[in-house]
């Protein structure tokens, strides 16, 4: 899947692989269900979430000690201890150890890129089949000491008998024993995510009422795809936890209207979306793992596997919010349209956009920037990429209601698009917006640092 940022000539027939290359289809996924840091999962690391995604995949396929090509997968909130992340939760799996695994982190994005990489390993011929996804505990986050006592430790550590261990650790002052636990801000910056999102609504004019309705409509989709049973063969209960928890049925706009502001209050009060942004409107701290079953169609077949959609292509992109005028969770609007372009589709042909919920503010600025004429044609050099249809936006609920596990969320949305294509196709036979009559679906994930994966998915 290349990077280019030649835009390629519009095409009505559906993109296919290259000379050599096939398929890469997903499969079948499997997640825990998403807890707010502090509840059901508070004794849970990383490594006992994936764990369980991974036991949940493979009891669903039926691949218990069995070998496949690659696991991919990773998390943003790492200890020490994660240096063999992805491989350690393999080995407390059913699924075979002979099976590589590689631990990667591109923050929110981790695990949509992780199946970028296993769908390109697939391609090319390299593995049949693959895991991709990632796990993050925010109940369960590291702790960093002063510079001063992680010294004095080491020195203790390092001493021969329980004196020279007393001596070292004698010299400690009171001052040395602050820690400091991570923080949600961006080191070159300062600030958090949700003060720079707020920056970025402010300058799109994202309104309160807009998020507030987004947010909204988030959980009520989510709720009503879960009595529906849309998440049966997507999620595997956890330590108690059979749906998710962040998820509030009852949510309305009026609700939420009532809450605080939590973010951008320093804005000035005339400014257009300045003080818009809640805990209400934006996603709290989570802890949760997804995974994801991608191969080739030759190995779903052998393996008597439904096959749910076909990954088209995918796009990263990465924005300059230090010294740029961009902001930080922008980086999709730039991978978008390079991914459109390439593969010859616009955002009106996608039956399904994922967006990911970081914040609603940001998933409205993200709209905006598509939809604006001035900045698509200064920023992008392009043609605006036009409205999109808001049923087809994120229509079983995202981030907001399901919360943000910062490493599982790829998974999540991958999984979650893949199956209502396959819904589509099973239902609306060639009703697909896409003039190849199969329908489609974008998915856009935004990551700290300023970076950005999109997808392209079509059905299977």
């Amino acid at each position: 899947m290349a990077t280019s940022n030649a835009p390629a000539p519009a095409s009505s027939a559906p993109p296919t692989p290259g000379p050599g290359l096939r398929d890469a289809v997903v499969v079948a996924a499997d997640r825990t269900p998403f807890s707010r840091a502090g509840r059901a999962y508070a004794r849970a690391s990383s490594q006992d979430l994936l764990a369980a995604a991974l036991d949940g995949l493979t009891a669903r396929t039926g691949l218990a000690g069995q070998r496949l090509g690659t696991v991919v997968a990773g998390s943003v909130l790492r200890h020490s201890t994660d240096l063999n992340l992805t491989r350690e939760a393999l080995l407390s799996s059913a699924l075979a150890p002979t099976t590589p695994t590689t631990d990667l982190s591109m923050a929110c994005a981790t695990g949509l890129e992780a199946a970028v990489i296993v769908a390109n390993a697939i391609r090319v011929g390299q593995v049949e089949s693959g895991i991709a996804g990632g796990a993050d505990s925010a109940s369960d986050a590291p702790l960093a000491v002063g510079d001063d006592l992680r010294r004095t430790l080491l020195a203790a550590r390092a001493a021969r008998s329980a004196g020279q261990r007393l001596k070292a650790l004698a010299g400690l002052r009171p001052s040395a024993l602050r820690v400091d636990a991570p923080r949600n801000a961006e080191p070159r910056t300062g600030l958090s995510m949700g003060e720079h999102a707020a920056l970025t609504a402010a300058a799109w004019g994202v309104s309160r009422a807009a998020q507030d309705g987004l947010a909204a409509r988030s959980h009520q989709a989510l709720a009503r795809a879960w009595d529906e049973g849309f998440f049966d063969d997507l999620v595997t209960s956890c330590l108690g936890l059979r749906r998710d928890d962040v998820l509030r049925p009852s949510t309305t706009v009026e609700a939420l209207a009532a809450l605080k502001p939590v973010f951008g209050r320093d804005l000035p009060a005339e400014q257009p979306g300045a003080a818009s942004m809640t805990a209400g409107n934006s996603t709290p701290l989570t802890d949760g793992a997804a995974v994801v079953l991608l191969a080739s169609r030759e190995w779903a077949a052998a393996h008597q596997l439904p096959v749910l959609a076909r990954v088209v292509d995918a796009e990263s992109a990465a924005v300059d919010f230090v010294t740029g005028t961009d902001g930080l969770l922008t980086a999709p609007v730039y991978a978008m349209p390079r991914l459109l372009d390439r593969i010859g589709w616009t955002l009106q042909d996608a039956d399904v956009l994922e967006v990911h919920e970081a914040f609603a503010s940001t998933v409205l600025a993200t709209l905006a920037a598509w939809e604006s004429e001035e900045f698509c044609r200064e920023r992008l050099g392009r043609p605006a990429l036009g409205a999109v249809d808001r049923t087809r936006l994120n229509p079983v609920g995202s981030s907001l209601a399901t919360g943000h596990p910062f490493a599982a969320t790829g998974g999540r949305v991958l999984a979650t698009a893949a199956k209502q294509l396959h819904q589509l196709a099973q239902q609306q036979g060639t009703r697909g917006a896409g003039a190849g009559g199969k329908p489609r679906a974008l998915i856009s994930v935004c990551a700290a640092g300023g970076q950005g994966v999109v997808m392209a998915l079509e059905a299977a």
